[in-house]
This record gives structure tokens, C-alpha cells and sequence, in this order.
């Protein structure tokens, strides 16, 4: 199946945002390791109605009006993975959850380091908000986009 994009500049770098027929499929970095989310072929799209959408709310989202998605989103993942992305989403806006409560939320407490290898696979950053799992202590702890990135997320959510 063949995916289209569009990229957009943010506070955190150019964004590359893909898309199927019917629903948003990555976020992905700037510096993305393209081996970290594989992808059909790509064809770029300006005009596609689901990246003209999510490229207007993640506008929103940096100029601090919008606190929630509403985009169709397609996740490609594991089962568990699909879980672990599924409860990135129940994290609500300016708060964080460790990658242990993630694991006691999904009844498996003990699977904490496959919640963070399942976070660090998240295709969709930003909308499915994986910038919000911190480590245990508190400390801010791997993310694709970088962790002054990470920081720069989780500030601009604080001062809404």
C-alpha cells in the first residue's frame, strides 16, 4: 500500500507526517532512524485531508490551543505494542506516567522494559504521546525525537 506525506516545521524540528487512505500513520523526526518505524513506499501529498488535518492540529497543539487529537490513527505494531500505544493515549495533556505504570495499567507490572521498547517503536510522536512516559525516578528517559525535544514538549504542556 502506498503511504503519502507532507512535512511541516515545529518548535521541535521539521515534522514528516504519513498517512494511508484513511488514517494517520507516523510522526516521525527530523534525524528519524529510519530503521526505528518501517514504511511502505512514499509518495509526498500537500493536499492529502488526513496530513492537512494533523498538520493543522499539531499547529494548534505548539501554539497552545489544542490539548487533544481527533485523528483517525493507524497504528502498525504488535498486539502489545498496539496496547502499550493505545495507553499513550489515555495520558491526559501536561501530566506523565512511568513506563512502570503503563505496565501495572496494561496488568503485566512485570513487563516494564518491553512497555519501553514498545514506547520507543511509537510511530505517531507527539499525537500518541509518548514524550509524556518518564523513567521511575522521575528522570526524563529515551525518546526518538531526542530528549530536548522530550523537554520542550513536556514544558510547552506544563505552561497551558
Amino acid at each position: 500500500m502506498q503511504l503519502s506525506f507532507m512535512y511541516m516545521l515545529t518548535p521541535v524540528g521539521q515534522l514528516k507526517l504519513v498517512a494511508n487512505e484513511t488514517a494517520l500513520v507516523a510522526v516521525l523526526w527530523q534525524n528519524e532512524n529510519p530503521k526505528r518505524v518501517r514504511l511502505a513506499e512514499l509518495l509526498e501529498q500537500q493536499d492529502h485531508p488526513i496530513l492537512c488535518a494533523a498538520q493543522q492540529q499539531l499547529a494548534e497543539y505548539f501554539a497552545g490551543t489544542r490539548q487533544q487529537f481527533d485523528l483517525p490513527l493507524d497504528f502498525d505494531g504488535t498486539d502489545f505494542q498496539k496496547q502499550v500505544w493505545q495507553a499513550l493515549l489515555q495520558i491526559p495533556y501536561g501530566e506523565t506516567r512511568s513506563y512502570k505504570q503503563i505496565a501495572e495499567q496494561l496488568g503485566n507490572p512485570e513487563a516494564v522494559r518491553a512497555v519501553g521498547a514498545a514506547n520507543g517503536k511509537n510511530p505517531i510522536s507527539i499525537i500518541a504521546p509518548c514524550h509524556r512516559v518518564i523513567g521511575a525516578s522521575g528522570k526524563l528517559v529515551g525518546f526518538a525525537g531526542g530528549l530536548d525535544n522530550k523537554q520542550i514538549l513536556l514544558k510547552l504542556e506544563q505552561l497551558q
